[in-house]
């Protein structure tokens, strides 16, 4: 069994609190200086064959495997009104009409898929594709599960902490964006986009806390089941990996053109980022100070999207210029190439 430590990048963690000391100060958003959220890379025509196996698929804008069930839910980038809920196995989809665009996915529930909309957070049965919405006062842009309720990101910074029946039971302002959000241990982690910022929420005192810089252009942020939030900072073309409570920078380290979407594989304990810039998805083992790359492999043309199921540790990477749903199974990949 390969030894879980750390070696903590003090220096980089005491840059970032210097650099926003101060911002979990106040609850007011307005006159905070921001940034455009950077756009992946467009990417090149492919001159490698894709690794693995590829089926036909319009462009795909949102990609979440459904962890008990290995269903993936897509969202396409000609009709984000509309989650397919795709069997690996058969390739049978099945289209659930969402009523409104969807900002994000997550996981919910054991054989449930979450999506973020205008107005709401809907709850969808992947086996059945029965929805069940949950109603939110504002634009919802991200959604992660909290014990038996749910943690809601708005576009105007604003999170909401919802028990098991929806009401609201804590409203938290201060940020700009809360573009994705992570309670896996319960610890409620924001990464505002549009500051490029990454903030644990005072849940006691019902603000923002501890907030760190997170890179020059953060776009996609997961957390693992070491309480690690890991970070892709596209604009900086680094990944970034903090843990909570309190809000430490551990390690930050350049992993090529244009990082964007992040996977956690588990039963291989590998974090996987695409590079849009050059058509490829790398793993790397996190479980030292200095990250090491175990896998390298070209993708689909425009890798915006990317998830692993979790009972096979095959992984899937969605095309999002229609070049295909690509499947690397686990038994393809082999640490250390």
């Amino acid at each position: 069994m390969r030894r879980r430590g750390w070696i903590r990048s003090a220096l980089a963690g005491m840059a970032a609190v210097t650099l926003l000391a101060g911002c979990s100060s106040t609850d007011d958003a307005s006159g905070k200086p921001t940034i455009e959220p950077p756009s992946p890379a467009i990417a090149p025509a492919a001159t490698v064959a894709p690794a693995g196996d590829v089926v036909a698929s319009a462009p795909i804008r949102l990609l979440l495997s459904e962890p008990s069930t290995g269903v993936l839910g897509a969202v396409h980038g000609t009709d984000d009104r509309t989650l397919h809920l795709v069997d690996p196995a058969t390739k049978a989809d099945r289209p659930v009409a969402l009523g409104g665009s969807a900002a994000s996915l997550a996981v919910g529930e054991p054989g449930e898929l979450l999506v973020a909309l205008p107005g709401q957070v809907l709850r969808v049965d992947v086996a059945t594709g029965r929805t069940t919405a949950v109603t939110v006062d504002g634009d919802a842009r991200s959604v992660a599960v909290r014990g038996d309720g749910l943690v809601v990101g708005l576009a105007n910074g604003k999170v909401l902490l919802l028990d098991a029946n929806g009401a609201v039971q804590q409203t938290i302002s201060g940020l700009v964006s809360a573009d994705v959000v992570d309670a896996a241990d319960e610890h409620v982690v924001v990464l505002d986009r549009r500051q490029t910022l990454i903030s644990e929420l005072n849940l006691s005192d019902e603000r923002v806390g501890l907030s760190l810089r997170a890179g020059d252009g953060a776009v996609a942020m997961i957390g693992d089941h070491y309480g690690r939030r890991i970070v892709a900072d596209t604009a900086g073309r680094e990944l970034l990996v903090y843990t909570a409570d309190p809000l430490v920078l551990h390690q930050r380290f350049p992993v090529g053109s244009s990082p964007y979407a992040l996977a956690y594989d588990q039963r291989s304990e590998t974090a996987w980022v695409t590079l849009t810039g050059s058509n490829e998805v790398v793993g790397y083992d996190l479980s030292t100070g200095i990250p090491v790359e175990v896998g390298r492999y070209p993708t689909v043309r425009q890798p915006d999207s990317v998830t692993i199921d979790s009972r096979t540790g095959d992984m899937f990477v969605g095309s999002a210029t229609g070049d295909g749903l690509q499947r690397i199974a686990a038994d393809q990949r082999k640490r250390g190439q």
